[in-house]
């Protein structure tokens, strides 16, 4: 039986919610949600690719511009042992307009840990979003020892919003872009990012991006529907094609998606599912209407030349695990274009932070075993697949009995409404 550390935050929800905290851990979160032992630095950068196709201003007919598109990135990572903890970040909510503070470990500019090396994590949000929409997952990932970059993609944020033929081409392109920075910078951040061991965390859209950079090539209809890129930009992304086929990329080895957008509307068929053969975590609620659920498990059911997971919030929408806890400056603020901004954040069902902590757990294990090797993590994968049917059952001194099948890590009572599945190469 594992022990469970001790939650580095322990928040009443009204103080958390009035100091937009990214740095929650529940008392009943799963055991690997907490944070780790490295103290945790913050900066900003922004890499600028040249030349790119320009899809937004791209009509039907004519010449395609270029332009170069800049990248910012937010940049959590491993911090020297005298960092004091704490700081801020500043972040548009979903509106594109208002300010929100959010608040946790990280120091802002902290000093890296020297002395040491660590895997990098990508973090990219979907349509619309931001850098900071999963900021408690990357902040949590780099207390553990991950550089972990969140990108802001043009076109695509909450402020920028633009044709959505963008978001369908350049996705993954741009988390190569990022990852081919990251390696590439100098001085002491520089020095710590293992530049060829690499994960790609995508949610939503980003789940999109990651999927297709994990080699699942879109399908020629989607090249050609009117409302997607124009004039075939898309078949940049499409399986068979030679520059599909350039994404492949040996430095990254694993990949998480969150309600991963496009099996929905035909992106994909056999052929793209077949071109994954690297491990594979999809995140997503058994109510989700904006990528369909069903199309979800089509995901897991048919990327069959990988070991893949499906982790599943009962009843939970689109924005399971995934979206940080809504910030107070949402509260109040109107609909706008359909849009409920506090909407964009929380579930109908599910505590936001609760969701949070479960994804923080598995993701945890999921990067350990594949980026650091660690094996002991397997056991958190070998589970009944239903948390209702999973049995808690421990002798007088606390050890578990034959009967014992409760989830690795969980306390007791803590995993119902939640399944997580595995199947391997071949199933």
């Amino acid at each position: 039986m594992r022990a469970f550390p001790t939650a580095l935050t322990l928040l009443a929800a009204t103080a958390a919610g009035a100091e937009n905290r990214i740095d929650v851990v529940r008392p009943d979160a799963p055991a690997l949600a907490a944070y780790g032992d490295h103290k945790i630095g913050v900066t900003t950068m922004t890499f600028t690719n040249p030349d790119q196709i320009d899809v937004v201003n791209t009509g039907p007919t004519g010449d395609i511009p270029t332009y170069d598109r800049a990248l910012t990135v937010e940049i959590w990572y491993p911090a020297a042992a005298d960092t004091t903890p704490g700081g801020t970040l500043t972040a548009l909510v979903r509106d594109g307009i208002t300010q929100a503070t959010l608040t946790g470990q990280a120091a802002r500019d902290a000093t890296p840990d020297s002395g040491n090396t660590f895997p990098l994590v990508i973090v990219s949000h979907g349509y619309p979003g931001n850098r900071f929409l999963m900021s408690p997952l990357a902040e949590n990932l780099a207390s553990k020892g991950y550089v972990v970059a969140s990108i802001d993609h043009p076109d695509s944020t909450y402020d920028d919003q633009t044709a959505f033929g963008s978001t369908l081409v350049n996705r993954p392109w741009d988390q190569r872009f990022v990852i081919d920075q990251m390696g590439a910078l100098e001085g002491d951040l520089g020095a710590i990012i293992q530049g060829d061991n690499v994960a790609i965390i995508g949610y939503s859209m980003g789940g999109y991006g990651a999927l297709i950079y994990a080699g699942a090539g879109v399908t020629k209809a989607s090249t050609e529907y009117e409302w997607g890129a124009p004039q075939g930009l898309l078949e940049r992304n499409m399986m068979g094609a030679d520059s599909h086929a350039g994404l492949a990329d040996a430095r990254v080895k694993a990949f998480v998606a969150f309600g991963p957008w496009g099996n929905n509307t035909g992106f994909w068929d056999a052929d793209g599912w077949a071109g994954i053969e690297k491990p594979l975590m999809l995140i997503a609620g058994s109510v989700d209407d904006v990528s369909m659920y069903d199309a979800i498990r089509g995901m897991f059911d048919d990327t069959v030349n990988t070991t893949r997971h499906l982790l599943t919030f009962e009843n939970a929408n689109h924005n399971a695990g995934a979206p940080m806890p809504a910030p107070v400056e949402s509260y109040d603020l109107p609909a706008a274009d359909g849009w409920f901004p506090f909407g964009h954040y929380s579930d109908a069902v599910w505590d936001t932070t609760k969701m949070n902590n479960v994804s923080q757990h598995f993701i945890t294990g999921f990067m350990d075993l594949h980026l650091k090797g660690d094996n002991d993590k397997a056991s958190y994968f070998e589970l009944v697949p239903s948390g209702n049917d999973a049995v808690w059952a421990v002798d007088e001194n606390g050890n578990p009995t034959d009967e014992h099948t409760y989830w690795e890590g969980f306390r007791p009572r803590s995993a119902f409404g939640l399944t997580f599945e595995t199947k391997r190469v071949g199933e």
